[in-house]
């Protein structure tokens, strides 16, 4: 399956915001399950058996993931029971942590060019 990520994620983590995306990635399972995901896309069953945990276990890791905007769906497979299995892929190739908020950035970048 062809899936091409884009080039990098920015997340910025200030004290509103960006700690999913540290929190998401901080478990040894949610590391295993991108390191199967940076080859190919998989389904959840898939990734499952591949690092040796529960489907339950990495379903919740993949929500999480998903929702830290780190993985995306990419794809649609039928299992031979005929369901639906969503197939994940990771959503960058990079992900780039930036501390404080874009505007404090700007300003800071501004500052320095005085």
């Amino acid at each position: 399956m062809e899936h091409v990520p884009e080039e990098s994620l920015s997340v910025s983590i200030d004290q509103n915001e960006g700690a999913d995306a540290l929190g998401a990635v901080s478990s040894k399972t949610a590391q295993k399950i991108l390191a199967v995901l940076i080859d190919d896309p998989h389904p959840a069953s898939d990734v499952a058996e591949k690092i040796g945990v529960s489907l339950q276990n990495v379903t919740y890791h993949l929500d999480r993931l998903e929702d830290a905007g780190i993985i995306t769906p990419v794809d649609i497979w039928y299992s031979e029971k005929a369901r639906e299995m969503t197939v994940y892929g990771i959503a960058s190739e990079k992900l780039v942590i930036e501390f404080g908020s874009k505007e404090r950035g700007k300003n800071s970048d501004q500052h320095n060019t005085k």
